[in-house]
Protein backbone atom coordinates (compact mmCIF):
# COMPACT_ATOMS: atom_id res chain seq x y z
CA UNK A 1 0.00 0.00 0.00
CA UNK A 2 1.43 3.37 -1.03
CA UNK A 3 -0.05 6.26 0.94
CA UNK A 4 1.56 9.69 1.04
CA UNK A 5 1.93 10.54 4.71
CA UNK A 6 2.74 14.02 6.02
CA UNK A 7 3.18 13.08 9.68
CA UNK A 8 3.98 9.88 11.62
CA UNK A 9 2.74 9.42 15.18
CA UNK A 10 4.00 6.67 17.47
CA UNK A 11 1.20 5.58 19.82
CA UNK A 12 2.48 2.03 20.30
CA UNK A 13 1.93 0.67 23.82
CA UNK A 14 -0.71 3.30 24.64
CA UNK A 15 -4.32 2.49 25.60
CA UNK A 16 -7.50 4.53 25.20
CA UNK A 17 -7.78 7.46 25.24
CA UNK A 18 -4.09 8.25 24.60
CA UNK A 19 -3.91 7.37 20.87
CA UNK A 20 -6.80 9.79 20.27
CA UNK A 21 -5.37 12.45 22.60
CA UNK A 22 -2.01 12.32 20.81
CA UNK A 23 -3.66 12.24 17.36
CA UNK A 24 -5.85 15.23 18.20
CA UNK A 25 -2.78 17.21 19.21
CA UNK A 26 -0.67 16.12 16.23
CA UNK A 27 -3.38 16.71 13.63
CA UNK A 28 -3.67 20.30 14.82
CA UNK A 29 -0.22 21.01 13.38
CA UNK A 30 -1.13 19.64 9.94
CA UNK A 31 -2.46 21.63 7.01
CA UNK A 32 -5.96 20.77 5.79
CA UNK A 33 -5.87 17.79 3.44
CA UNK A 34 -2.65 16.36 4.89
CA UNK A 35 -2.49 12.77 6.16
CA UNK A 36 -1.24 11.46 9.50
CA UNK A 37 -0.17 7.86 10.08
CA UNK A 38 -0.80 6.66 13.64
CA UNK A 39 1.09 3.55 14.70
CA UNK A 40 -0.65 1.74 17.56
CA UNK A 41 -0.76 -1.65 19.25
CA UNK A 42 -4.09 -1.21 21.07
CA UNK A 43 -6.65 -3.27 19.10
CA UNK A 44 -9.41 -0.91 20.25
CA UNK A 45 -7.66 2.02 18.57
CA UNK A 46 -9.17 1.11 15.19
CA UNK A 47 -12.77 1.71 16.28
CA UNK A 48 -11.73 4.63 18.50
CA UNK A 49 -9.87 6.51 15.75
CA UNK A 50 -12.51 5.80 13.12
CA UNK A 51 -15.28 7.10 15.38
CA UNK A 52 -13.22 10.11 16.52
CA UNK A 53 -12.38 11.06 12.92
CA UNK A 54 -16.05 10.91 11.95
CA UNK A 55 -17.09 12.89 15.03
CA UNK A 56 -14.46 15.58 14.48
CA UNK A 57 -14.99 15.93 10.73
CA UNK A 58 -11.66 14.38 9.67
CA UNK A 59 -11.51 11.56 7.13
CA UNK A 60 -10.63 8.10 8.43
CA UNK A 61 -8.86 6.54 5.45
CA UNK A 62 -8.23 3.07 6.86
CA UNK A 63 -5.98 0.75 8.83
CA UNK A 64 -3.45 -1.89 7.93
CA UNK A 65 -1.58 -4.25 10.25
CA UNK A 66 1.98 -5.50 10.10
CA UNK A 67 3.74 -7.59 12.76
CA UNK A 68 1.26 -6.64 15.49
CA UNK A 69 1.36 -2.91 14.77
CA UNK A 70 -1.73 -1.14 13.44
CA UNK A 71 -1.12 1.63 10.93
CA UNK A 72 -4.07 4.06 10.94
CA UNK A 73 -4.44 6.79 8.34
CA UNK A 74 -6.46 9.97 8.92
CA UNK A 75 -6.77 12.98 6.60
CA UNK A 76 -7.18 16.38 8.26
CA UNK A 77 -10.41 18.11 7.33
CA UNK A 78 -10.35 21.08 5.03
CA UNK A 79 -12.56 23.10 7.34
CA UNK A 80 -15.60 22.50 5.15
CA UNK A 81 -16.43 19.47 7.28
CA UNK A 82 -18.32 19.83 10.53
CA UNK A 83 -16.81 20.78 13.87
CA UNK A 84 -16.23 18.09 16.50
CA UNK A 85 -19.47 17.21 18.24
CA UNK A 86 -19.88 16.31 21.88
CA UNK A 87 -22.94 14.43 23.07
CA UNK A 88 -24.98 16.93 25.09
CA UNK A 89 -26.60 14.58 27.63
CA UNK A 90 -24.05 13.73 30.31
CA UNK A 91 -24.20 12.50 33.91
CA UNK A 92 -21.40 11.82 36.36
CA UNK A 93 -20.53 8.57 38.10
CA UNK A 94 -22.33 9.45 41.34
CA UNK A 95 -25.58 10.14 39.45
CA UNK A 96 -25.34 6.75 37.74
CA UNK A 97 -24.79 5.00 41.08
CA UNK A 98 -28.19 6.32 42.22
CA UNK A 99 -29.83 4.74 39.13
CA UNK A 100 -28.35 1.23 39.48
CA UNK A 101 -31.39 -0.25 41.23
CA UNK A 102 -33.81 1.11 38.61
CA UNK A 103 -34.99 -0.35 35.32
CA UNK A 104 -32.08 1.01 33.30
CA UNK A 105 -29.77 -0.25 30.57
CA UNK A 106 -26.04 0.22 31.20
CA UNK A 107 -23.97 -0.13 28.04
CA UNK A 108 -20.21 -0.67 28.52
CA UNK A 109 -18.42 0.11 25.24
CA UNK A 110 -14.89 -0.75 26.40
CA UNK A 111 -13.02 -3.66 24.87
CA UNK A 112 -14.05 -7.09 26.15
CA UNK A 113 -10.81 -7.53 28.14
CA UNK A 114 -11.41 -4.25 29.99
CA UNK A 115 -14.98 -5.33 30.74
CA UNK A 116 -13.91 -8.80 31.92
CA UNK A 117 -11.61 -7.44 34.61
CA UNK A 118 -14.04 -4.92 36.11
CA UNK A 119 -17.51 -3.71 35.15
CA UNK A 120 -20.68 -2.34 36.67
CA UNK A 121 -23.02 -5.20 37.70
CA UNK A 122 -25.67 -5.76 35.03
CA UNK A 123 -23.83 -3.76 32.37
CA UNK A 124 -24.06 -5.07 28.81
CA UNK A 125 -20.70 -5.35 27.02
CA UNK A 126 -20.74 -4.12 23.40
CA UNK A 127 -17.31 -2.75 22.42
CA UNK A 128 -17.54 0.46 20.38
CA UNK A 129 -16.16 -1.32 17.31
CA UNK A 130 -19.05 -3.82 17.44
CA UNK A 131 -21.86 -1.36 18.16
CA UNK A 132 -23.06 -1.02 14.56
CA UNK A 133 -23.45 -4.80 14.22
CA UNK A 134 -24.98 -5.35 17.67
CA UNK A 135 -27.15 -2.25 18.13
CA UNK A 136 -30.34 -4.32 17.74
CA UNK A 137 -29.47 -6.22 20.94
CA UNK A 138 -30.31 -3.04 22.89
CA UNK A 139 -33.71 -1.60 23.86
CA UNK A 140 -34.19 1.78 22.12
CA UNK A 141 -36.87 2.88 24.58
CA UNK A 142 -35.05 2.05 27.80
CA UNK A 143 -33.16 4.67 29.81
CA UNK A 144 -29.58 3.99 28.63
CA UNK A 145 -26.32 4.95 30.35
CA UNK A 146 -23.18 4.54 28.26
CA UNK A 147 -19.86 4.00 30.00
CA UNK A 148 -16.24 3.49 28.96
CA UNK A 149 -12.95 4.17 30.73
CA UNK A 150 -12.84 7.98 30.41
CA UNK A 151 -15.99 9.16 28.62
CA UNK A 152 -14.51 9.42 25.11
CA UNK A 153 -15.70 6.16 23.55
CA UNK A 154 -18.98 6.45 25.44
CA UNK A 155 -19.47 9.93 23.95
CA UNK A 156 -19.14 8.51 20.43
CA UNK A 157 -21.40 5.56 21.28
CA UNK A 158 -24.02 7.86 22.81
CA UNK A 159 -24.14 9.89 19.61
CA UNK A 160 -24.47 6.71 17.56
CA UNK A 161 -27.37 5.49 19.73
CA UNK A 162 -29.16 8.84 19.47
CA UNK A 163 -28.67 8.79 15.69
CA UNK A 164 -30.37 5.36 15.72
CA UNK A 165 -33.50 6.62 17.50
CA UNK A 166 -32.59 5.70 21.08
CA UNK A 167 -34.80 8.05 23.05
CA UNK A 168 -33.10 8.45 26.46
CA UNK A 169 -29.30 8.19 26.33
CA UNK A 170 -26.75 9.61 28.76
CA UNK A 171 -22.96 9.56 28.52
CA UNK A 172 -21.34 8.73 31.89
CA UNK A 173 -18.20 10.72 32.69
CA UNK A 174 -15.51 10.21 33.78
CA UNK A 175 -16.50 6.55 33.55
CA UNK A 176 -14.65 3.51 34.86
CA UNK A 177 -11.34 5.35 35.36
CA UNK A 178 -12.87 7.00 38.43
CA UNK A 179 -15.70 4.57 39.27
CA UNK A 180 -16.01 3.84 42.99
CA UNK A 181 -19.39 2.10 42.88
CA UNK A 182 -19.97 -1.65 42.82
CA UNK A 183 -18.11 -3.77 40.28
CA UNK A 184 -17.83 -7.38 39.29
CA UNK A 185 -15.45 -9.32 37.08
CA UNK A 186 -15.50 -12.34 34.79
CA UNK A 187 -12.12 -13.67 36.00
Amino acid sequence: MNITVNEHLDAKGLACPMPIVKTKKAIGALEPGQVIEIQATDKGSTADLEAWAKKSGHQYIGTSEKEGVLYHYVRKSTGEESEEKTFPHVIDNSELQKKLDGDVQILDVRESAEYAFSHIPGAVSVPLGELDQRINELDKNKETYVVCRTGNRSDMASQKLADNEFTNVKNVVPGMSDWNGPTESNK
